[in-house]
């Protein structure tokens, strides 16, 4: 029996669904924007969770990057898609999902010049099992401390993936006082 294609959703510039496309073919040198989510996850000692990208993956294999990101299918609740995701990828169950960033976009070009580009709304999420990740999504996991995360990144930016420093670099702002 053949599996069902997965499809992503095709985004105009102001993030208005256009049309869907197959995931496995989407990420190309010129990959149309289209609409995803990242997640982070803390455990209850507010550790936060890093996974390695599978070497199979077809855009920046082998990087560290936050929990997890996805696409949710056409007509998939955002919720419910960062939920099935979490189960897929790392074996998670989750507690409530924050958005944290949620007007988060961008586009970055890999090594292999393969382009990223997503309107990709950010969540926080408080992990309620351990992780079992998917070998065919993720090469490994830890539990890191924020702090440690952000000086990691800032250190070795070539280690992560792009949208984890953008991320965090946004976040920064977030946190920010606000100027007198």
């Amino acid at each position: 029996m053949e599996e069902p294609v997965e499809l992503v959703v095709l985004v105009d510039d102001d993030g208005t669904p256009i049309g869907s496309h197959p995931k496995a073919t989407v990420h190309t040198t010129d990959t149309p924007l289209h609409l995803a989510f990242s997640c982070h996850v803390l455990n209850a000692a507010g550790d936060v969770l890093v996974s390695r990208r599978a070497l199979s993956k077809k855009t920046w294999p082998g990087v560290w990057t936050n929990a997890f990101c996805g696409h949710p299918a056409p007509g998939e609740d955002m919720e419910e898609a960062v939920r099935r995701r979490a189960r897929d990828e790392l074996g998670l169950e989750l507690g409530p999902l924050t958005p944290i960033l949620p007007d988060f976009r961008y586009r970055a070009v890999d090594a292999g010049g393969i382009v990223e580009h997503e309107v990709c709304p950010v969540f926080e999420a408080v992990a309620l099992s351990e992780p079992a990740p998917n070998p065919a999504e993720v090469e490994e996991v830890a539990w890191v401390a924020p702090a440690a995360l952000r000086a990691a990144v800032a250190g070795a930016p070539f280690a992560f993936s792009p949208w984890l420093a953008w991320q965090l670099q946004e976040l920064d702002r977030d946190l920010a006082p606000e100027p007198a």
